[in-house]
Protein backbone atom coordinates (compact mmCIF):
# COMPACT_ATOMS: atom_id res chain seq x y z
CA UNK A 1 0.00 0.00 0.00
CA UNK A 2 1.21 3.52 -0.66
CA UNK A 3 2.26 5.98 1.96
CA UNK A 4 -1.05 7.59 2.61
CA UNK A 5 -1.88 11.19 2.20
CA UNK A 6 -5.25 9.96 3.35
CA UNK A 7 -6.48 12.60 5.65
CA UNK A 8 -2.96 13.78 6.02
CA UNK A 9 -0.59 16.45 5.22
CA UNK A 10 2.98 16.91 4.42
CA UNK A 11 4.59 18.74 7.41
CA UNK A 12 4.46 18.62 11.16
CA UNK A 13 5.19 21.76 13.12
CA UNK A 14 5.69 21.72 16.87
CA UNK A 15 3.74 24.31 18.81
CA UNK A 16 3.98 25.06 22.51
CA UNK A 17 1.36 22.49 23.46
CA UNK A 18 0.02 21.15 20.17
CA UNK A 19 1.47 19.46 17.13
CA UNK A 20 -0.02 20.85 13.94
CA UNK A 21 -0.11 18.82 10.74
CA UNK A 22 -0.30 20.72 7.46
CA UNK A 23 -3.22 19.82 5.19
CA UNK A 24 -2.87 22.42 2.45
CA UNK A 25 -2.86 26.12 1.70
CA UNK A 26 -5.04 28.93 0.46
CA UNK A 27 -4.17 29.23 -3.23
CA UNK A 28 -6.49 31.88 -4.67
CA UNK A 29 -9.80 33.68 -4.69
CA UNK A 30 -13.20 32.35 -5.68
CA UNK A 31 -15.97 34.84 -6.38
CA UNK A 32 -16.65 38.10 -4.61
CA UNK A 33 -18.23 36.94 -1.33
CA UNK A 34 -15.12 35.91 0.60
CA UNK A 35 -14.61 32.39 -0.74
CA UNK A 36 -11.07 31.11 -1.35
CA UNK A 37 -9.54 28.32 -3.42
CA UNK A 38 -7.75 25.64 -1.44
CA UNK A 39 -4.80 23.51 -2.50
CA UNK A 40 -5.48 20.35 -0.48
CA UNK A 41 -2.97 17.65 0.38
CA UNK A 42 -5.69 15.33 1.65
CA UNK A 43 -6.86 12.32 -0.32
CA UNK A 44 -9.51 12.75 -1.48
CA UNK A 45 -8.85 16.48 -1.68
CA UNK A 46 -12.30 17.50 -0.40
CA UNK A 47 -11.60 15.83 2.97
CA UNK A 48 -9.87 19.04 4.02
CA UNK A 49 -13.22 20.77 4.61
CA UNK A 50 -14.28 17.99 6.98
CA UNK A 51 -11.83 19.10 9.65
CA UNK A 52 -12.80 21.70 12.18
CA UNK A 53 -11.35 23.89 13.32
CA UNK A 54 -8.54 24.78 10.95
CA UNK A 55 -5.36 26.40 12.19
CA UNK A 56 -4.01 28.84 9.64
CA UNK A 57 -0.61 30.54 9.48
CA UNK A 58 -0.31 33.72 7.45
CA UNK A 59 3.29 34.25 8.54
CA UNK A 60 2.35 35.46 12.02
CA UNK A 61 1.84 32.13 13.78
CA UNK A 62 -1.12 29.78 13.99
CA UNK A 63 -4.62 31.20 14.39
CA UNK A 64 -7.78 29.13 14.79
CA UNK A 65 -10.29 29.57 11.96
CA UNK A 66 -13.80 28.20 11.57
CA UNK A 67 -15.33 27.38 8.19
CA UNK A 68 -18.72 28.65 7.08
CA UNK A 69 -18.66 26.21 4.16
CA UNK A 70 -16.57 24.26 1.73
CA UNK A 71 -16.97 21.99 -1.28
CA UNK A 72 -15.16 20.50 -4.27
CA UNK A 73 -15.11 22.75 -7.32
CA UNK A 74 -13.67 21.18 -10.47
CA UNK A 75 -10.14 20.02 -9.68
CA UNK A 76 -9.88 22.15 -6.58
CA UNK A 77 -11.72 22.87 -3.34
CA UNK A 78 -13.32 26.15 -2.33
CA UNK A 79 -14.01 27.28 1.21
CA UNK A 80 -15.66 30.15 3.05
CA UNK A 81 -13.78 31.22 6.17
CA UNK A 82 -15.89 32.59 9.03
CA UNK A 83 -15.78 36.38 9.09
CA UNK A 84 -14.33 36.63 5.60
CA UNK A 85 -17.17 38.23 3.67
CA UNK A 86 -15.68 39.88 0.60
CA UNK A 87 -12.96 39.47 -2.00
CA UNK A 88 -10.63 42.00 -0.34
CA UNK A 89 -10.75 40.14 2.98
CA UNK A 90 -10.26 36.82 1.20
CA UNK A 91 -7.16 38.16 -0.59
CA UNK A 92 -5.44 38.52 2.80
CA UNK A 93 -5.53 34.72 3.20
CA UNK A 94 -3.75 33.82 -0.07
CA UNK A 95 -0.64 31.76 0.64
CA UNK A 96 -1.71 30.87 4.19
CA UNK A 97 -0.85 27.38 5.41
CA UNK A 98 -3.77 25.26 6.64
CA UNK A 99 -3.23 22.73 9.43
CA UNK A 100 -5.11 20.76 12.06
CA UNK A 101 -4.13 19.48 15.48
CA UNK A 102 -2.51 16.05 15.32
CA UNK A 103 -5.29 14.62 17.50
CA UNK A 104 -7.87 15.56 14.85
CA UNK A 105 -6.47 12.93 12.47
CA UNK A 106 -7.66 9.36 12.24
CA UNK A 107 -5.22 6.87 13.70
CA UNK A 108 -6.75 3.93 11.84
CA UNK A 109 -4.07 3.01 9.32
CA UNK A 110 -3.46 -0.40 7.76
CA UNK A 111 -0.10 -2.13 7.94
CA UNK A 112 2.36 -0.33 5.70
CA UNK A 113 0.42 2.93 5.78
CA UNK A 114 1.89 5.98 7.39
CA UNK A 115 1.08 9.65 7.29
CA UNK A 116 3.52 11.57 5.15
CA UNK A 117 4.30 13.82 8.11
CA UNK A 118 5.49 10.76 10.04
CA UNK A 119 7.85 9.70 7.25
CA UNK A 120 9.45 13.08 6.68
CA UNK A 121 12.76 13.34 8.47
CA UNK A 122 13.29 9.58 8.80
CA UNK A 123 16.85 8.39 8.25
CA UNK A 124 16.91 5.96 5.32
CA UNK A 125 19.36 3.11 4.79
CA UNK A 126 19.47 0.23 2.32
CA UNK A 127 19.04 -3.39 3.33
CA UNK A 128 22.85 -3.58 2.95
CA UNK A 129 23.33 -0.82 5.55
CA UNK A 130 24.26 2.02 3.18
CA UNK A 131 22.95 5.34 4.51
CA UNK A 132 21.00 7.29 1.85
CA UNK A 133 20.05 10.33 3.95
CA UNK A 134 16.78 11.68 5.31
CA UNK A 135 13.33 11.90 3.73
CA UNK A 136 12.86 15.53 2.80
CA UNK A 137 9.37 15.24 1.30
CA UNK A 138 7.07 13.00 -0.69
CA UNK A 139 4.99 13.53 -3.81
CA UNK A 140 2.42 11.64 -5.86
CA UNK A 141 3.07 10.38 -9.37
CA UNK A 142 -0.22 8.60 -10.00
CA UNK A 143 1.38 5.17 -10.02
CA UNK A 144 2.86 5.44 -6.51
CA UNK A 145 4.20 7.95 -4.02
CA UNK A 146 7.86 8.96 -4.24
CA UNK A 147 10.17 9.82 -1.35
CA UNK A 148 12.78 12.51 -1.96
CA UNK A 149 15.78 11.54 0.15
CA UNK A 150 18.54 14.05 0.73
CA UNK A 151 21.98 12.92 1.81
CA UNK A 152 25.32 13.12 0.05
CA UNK A 153 23.14 13.40 -3.03
CA UNK A 154 19.41 13.55 -3.65
CA UNK A 155 17.63 10.37 -4.66
CA UNK A 156 14.01 9.60 -5.45
CA UNK A 157 12.77 6.27 -4.12
CA UNK A 158 9.28 4.90 -4.78
CA UNK A 159 7.19 4.18 -1.71
CA UNK A 160 6.23 0.59 -2.46
CA UNK A 161 5.53 -1.27 0.76
CA UNK A 162 7.43 -4.56 1.02
CA UNK A 163 8.72 -4.25 -2.56
CA UNK A 164 11.05 -1.31 -1.84
CA UNK A 165 10.21 -0.16 1.69
CA UNK A 166 11.09 -3.08 3.93
CA UNK A 167 10.77 -1.54 7.38
CA UNK A 168 9.62 1.67 9.01
CA UNK A 169 10.58 2.30 12.63
CA UNK A 170 8.85 5.52 13.67
CA UNK A 171 10.05 5.29 17.26
CA UNK A 172 13.71 5.30 16.19
CA UNK A 173 13.03 7.51 13.13
CA UNK A 174 14.48 4.98 10.62
CA UNK A 175 13.47 3.31 7.37
CA UNK A 176 15.07 0.40 5.53
CA UNK A 177 14.71 0.18 1.74
CA UNK A 178 15.70 -2.40 -0.85
CA UNK A 179 17.33 0.11 -3.20
CA UNK A 180 20.56 0.42 -5.16
CA UNK A 181 22.40 3.39 -3.59
CA UNK A 182 23.99 4.17 -6.97
CA UNK A 183 20.63 4.59 -8.71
Amino acid sequence: MNATRGEQPENTTEGDETTFVTLGRVSGLYGVRGWVKIHSDTDPRENIVGYAPWYVDRGRGWEQVELDGGRPHGKTVVAKLAGCDDRDQAAEWIGATIAVRRDQLSNRLAEGEFYWADLQGLTVATTGGVALGQIDHLFETGANDVMVIKGDRECWVPYLWQQVVKDVDLENRRMVVDWDPEF
